[in-house]
């Protein structure tokens, strides 16, 4: 599998874990994914690294966001799919450094493009270069 697809399963993982409280124990179990059994081992890790990496540093992850904010947005404002690509998304651009922050963000547009509302892949671009060239 590639590791797009990973990205977008871990994706609505992060989602579901914020707008569902799904746990993490049951997410890392990754029994919601479709045809499961079609990933290879290396997808099952990298997939569980992802979730389990983002919401370990939600803390961090969740500061960078607020204060790169507009004055005239909060937080609570940010749609959930958007927020789950932007938390997946800044997780890359801080601890898998081995990973060059073009291809983070490249990654990050193009979930929003494909999930996200109208417009939201150009908030992630312009808050994900931001946080890049701050880190």
């Amino acid at each position: 599998m590639s590791r797009r697809k990973c990205r977008i399963i871990a994706f609505q993982g992060i989602f579901s874990w914020d707008a569902n409280g799904e746990s993490v124990e049951n997410l890392l179990q990754l029994e919601w994914v479709n045809n499961k059994e079609n990933l290879a081992e290396e997808d099952l890790v990298f997939i569980r690294f992802l979730i389990s990496g983002t919401i370990e540093n939600i803390l961090q992850i969740d500061s960078l966001i607020k204060n790169h904010l507009a004055e005239n947005w909060t937080f609570e404002r940010l749609n959930k799919v958007t927020l789950a690509i932007l938390r997946l998304s800044i997780y890359s651009l801080l601890f898998q450094k081995d990973i060059p922050s073009s291809i983070v963000i490249d990654e990050g547009i193009s979930l929003a493009k494909e999930f996200g509302p109208d417009d939201a892949f150009k908030f992630v671009n312009g808050m994900l270069d931001r946080i890049k060239n701050e880190s």
